[in-house]
């Protein structure tokens, strides 16, 4: 009988650099590899305690003076849409959502690229190539999907031809107590779809019809607008010093 366990992760430490949400900010990052048949396993983990996941590498904030990143996490079961939200789930009811294994593919890449190019110029992303955006996607061993969100197009549910043109698209990865939304991405050209809260209410829908109670949203930087989309999603959870701590808009964490 083997009785050997499994080597314990490695983790490692980032050399400091500019923050890319706070100004005078210098920040640095905590990492180790997700590989391996525990990837999965680790992979949830390390999440819920406030990792995020890119490619196989699952990191977080390590900063030595400013704690401003907050996880967020929403609670699918008790989430109601907010007036706004009903009206844009009813401004992309034309949108039909198709969920396959994580591969890339060139409509995508041609999507990312302009939203790039027009939302994140001077962004550590800027200059990925198709190459590098495949790596961002096929680079996983945990339960990764692409979800691809198109216009409805008659006969587009009976013709895999017939699917109509793509304008959002989301990489998740599948929990065992949530959705993870790794990153997604969408048309600029449709600011007036709010594609990026629709992506948002969508995952919290599949995520209560596989009876997971968590969507996981990344970091909240209070101070950075950016971000601030983050937490209408109400009610939800945010890491704190003490563990998981309920948010409702009112406190502050």
């Amino acid at each position: 009988m083997n009785t050997q366990t499994a080597p314990a992760p490695q983790f490692y430490l980032t050399a400091p650099a500019p923050c890319p949400y706070l100004p005078h900010e210098m920040e640095r990052k905590v990492f180790t590899h997700l590989v391996g048949e525990r990837a999965p396993e680790l992979n949830d983990l390390l999440t819920q305690g406030g990792f995020r996941r890119s490619q196989n590498i699952a990191y977080r904030p390590a900063c030595e003076t400013c704690r401003a990143c907050v996880s967020v996490r929403i609670l699918v079961n008790e989430f109601r849409p907010s007036r706004s939200m009903r009206r844009v789930l009813a401004a992309n009811a034309d949108l039909v959502a198709y969920e396959y294994p994580a591969e890339p593919s060139s409509e995508q890449y041609s999507l990312f690229r302009h939203y790039l190019d027009n939302r994140h110029q001077k962004g550590g992303m800027s200059d990925m190539s198709v190459l590098d955006y495949a790596m961002m996607v096929e680079d996983t061993h945990v339960h990764t999907k692409i979800i691809e969100y198109r216009l409805r197009q008659e006969g587009s549910g009976i013709d895999e031809r017939l699917r109509g043109e793509l304008i959002a698209v989301a990489l998740t990865d599948r929990m065992g107590d949530g959705l993870s939304m790794v990153y997604s991405f969408y048309d600029p050209d449709r600011a007036p779809r709010s594609l990026g809260t629709y992506m948002i209410l969508d995952h919290i829908r599949r995520a209560k019809a596989l009876g997971l109670p968590h969507v996981y949203l990344g970091y909240w930087v209070k101070g950075s607008q950016k971000m601030d989309y983050k937490v209408k999603f109400l009610p939800q959870e945010h890491l704190l010093s003490h563990g998981w701590e309920r948010y409702d808009g009112k406190s502050s964490a």
